[in-house]
């Protein structure tokens, strides 16, 4: 079932529950038990759909949020404005369940020494959101070639903003999906549970021998990586290491576990 659908059924399942509470009589009288009921009941349907973690913090927030909002008298133009803010950043995240993650400078030093040291690399960072991993990336390593493919506007208009005096970084704002990966030495992702059986199976089908598959903190589901990498930040952030169609290159840092 879609996730925009399961959203839709578990709100509706949590009004249920709501309506039939207040039918009972058991509910104390005022409007917030029933705004309680609902949003518990909905984020409980969202369990029981097995959607995503982060759905069920929308429900349990969503409806609350509504109603405080209405009792502040907002004016109609701010929600508008707040729509389309959000739209810019997150775009087709409740399609593709793929949120906006930022790596942090500690992942871009290992990635850093993930490269090939002898020789120039090419790497295509999957939905690079505002460039966080390219930039340090690029100062690191001037001889290479880092490319971005990010799809939502926001994100994509600041990377290109924060990385106008690197040359040797790329950005383009489309989908990841429809452009080859048959250049890149590496392909990095950091994207969610959900897209990476289909991120093994494109890299797979596309990649060079050698070249690697490295995933920030997501496996890829009954696929046993080359090695994994501990970056050693606050988040204890794994890098997953794979090489869908050649031998093992030498990793330069990190830690390596079995």
């Amino acid at each position: 079932m879609p996730p925009a659908l399961k959203a839709l059924l578990a709100q509706l399942l949590g009004c249920t529950a709501a309506f039939a509470a207040a039918r009972s009589g058991v509910l104390p009288a005022g409007l917030w038990p029933l705004v309680a009921v609902q949003a518990a009941a909905a984020t409980g349907a969202a369990v029981a759909l097995k959607s995503a973690h982060w759905w069920r913090w929308i429900h349990l927030g969503f409806l609350p949020l509504v109603v405080g909002a209405l009792q502040l008298g907002i004016p109609p133009g701010w929600y508008l404005a707040a729509f389309l803010v959000f739209a810019l950043i997150y775009w087709s995240s409740f399609r593709t369940q793929v949120p906006l993650f930022l790596s942090n400078r500690l992942t871009a030093e290992t990635v850093a020494g993930l490269l090939p040291a002898e020789r120039p690399a090419k790497l295509l960072d999957l939905g690079s959101g505002t460039g966080s991993l390219l930039r340090p990336l690029a100062r690191m390593r001037p001889d290479c070639r880092f490319e971005g493919m990010e799809s939502a506007p926001a994100p994509y208009a600041l990377s290109c903003l924060l990385s106008r005096a690197q040359p040797n970084i790329s950005l383009a704002r489309g989908d990841f999906w429809l452009i080859p990966w048959s250049d890149y030495d590496v392909v990095y992702a950091f994207l969610s549970p959900v897209p990476m059986s289909r991120v093994w199976s494109k890299a797979s089908a596309e990649l060079r021998p050698g070249s690697l598959l490295v995933s920030n903190s997501f496996p890829v589901e009954g696929v046993e990586p080359e090695s994994v990498v501990e970056v050693g930040d606050r988040r204890r952030t794994r890098l997953y290491c794979y090489l869908p169609a050649g031998p093992a290159p030498v990793l330069k840092t990190g830690i390596a576990v079995p």
